[in-house]
């Protein structure tokens, strides 16, 4: 399936030719796939009780109002109206490691991924916020709705200063900060590339207690496997610590594909531990591609809650 233009040219320079190069491009297209229907990927917060009515053969025995029914001697059961509002919330991990990628980089997919899932949730009248974290949390941007929020929320991105090293990044600090910052439930979007002192999983774990999460990892190619460079001098993209390495030294390749097969298994375990979907996004992929898998995830979280069999997970594109 075809997927955003590929051509050379430079990104956007502004959030404004960005969102609108976005809505023509995956926007429009995003509509006639999902038939206009974002249902699968969004979900309200809640129930309100609407009224109570007699009980009829095939409700459902949960909905049933046992004081109302031992007041009028007869099984009565509560009616309810869905509250389809979504709040969304993008926590943005902006740490220097994001800047890094071998065609475009992680930081350019992040902008794109929030621009166009940002621009879904206002179009139908959903409020959405931003935390953006790099040395620290550096701006809460408050949940509003319309278009002028989405591109408030890309100009805080791009107007960011890009670090070209940090403090080791604590994606900890940005969860707590999260679980403080945001006082009903939302659908939060963890926008990261994971590369984090450990400890981030409870607070994640937390958070998805009060809240819906979904973790957006970014990642490049050549972070999982090593490019053969021969002699080489590699950046700690976080502290910016060098190395002289061989990197088509057969020892040295086996410890380094170790290593990502290590971090590999934590991520994923404390990932799947805190109970969050996860969305794979790198700097290869097509984005339109990336949503629709995401619509697919949804769908099957929608028939896992409705107490539905799940179909199998669908491979990657």
């Amino acid at each position: 399936m075809a997927g955003l233009p590929q051509a050379p040219e430079a990104a956007p320079r502004t959030p404004e030719a960005l969102l609108r190069r976005l809505e023509w491009t995956v926007l429009r297209r995003l509509d006639g796939l999902l038939h206009g229907s974002y249902r699968t990927l969004f979900r309200g917060a809640g129930l309100d009780l609407a009224d109570v009515r007699e009980y009829q053969p095939h409700d459902d025995v949960r909905h049933i109002d046992w004081n109302v029914t031992a007041r009028l001697q007869s099984l009565h059961v509560r009616q309810f109206l869905e509250d389809r509002e979504v709040v969304g919330w993008f926590l943005l991990d902006l740490s220097p490691s994001v800047d890094f990628g071998s065609e475009s980089s992680k930081r350019e997919v992040l902008e794109q991924f929030v621009a166009v899932l940002a621009r879904v949730l206002t179009r139908h009248g959903n409020p959405v916020g931003a935390i953006l974290y790099g040395a620290g949390i550096e701006a809460v941007i408050p949940p509003r709705t319309g278009r002028r929020q989405v591109l408030q929320v890309l100009h805080a991105l791009r107007h960011r200063p890009r670090l070209a090293s940090a403090p080791r990044t604590d994606l900890g600090e940005l969860l707590r900060a999260a679980f403080q910052v945001m006082p009903r439930r939302s659908v939060a979007f963890l926008v990261s590339d994971f590369i984090s002192t450990p400890g981030w999983g409870r607070p994640l774990a937390q958070l998805s207690q009060r809240h819906e999460v979904v973790a957006v990892r970014l990642h490049d190619p050549a972070e999982r496997e090593l490019p053969e460079l021969g002699l080489a001098v590699m950046q700690d993209a976080e502290t910016g610590e060098q190395l002289f390495v061989d990197a088509d030294d057969p020892v040295f390749r086996e410890r380094y594909a170790e290593a990502v097969a290590r971090r590999e298994d934590e991520i994923l375990g404390a990932l799947s531990d805190a109970g969050v979907d996860a969305l794979e996004l790198s700097t290869e992929d097509d984005l339109m591609e990336t949503l629709l898998r995401f619509a697919a995830l949804r769908r099957r979280r929608g028939l896992v809650g409705a107490g539905r069999a799940a179909p199998p997970e669908a491979s990657p594109p």
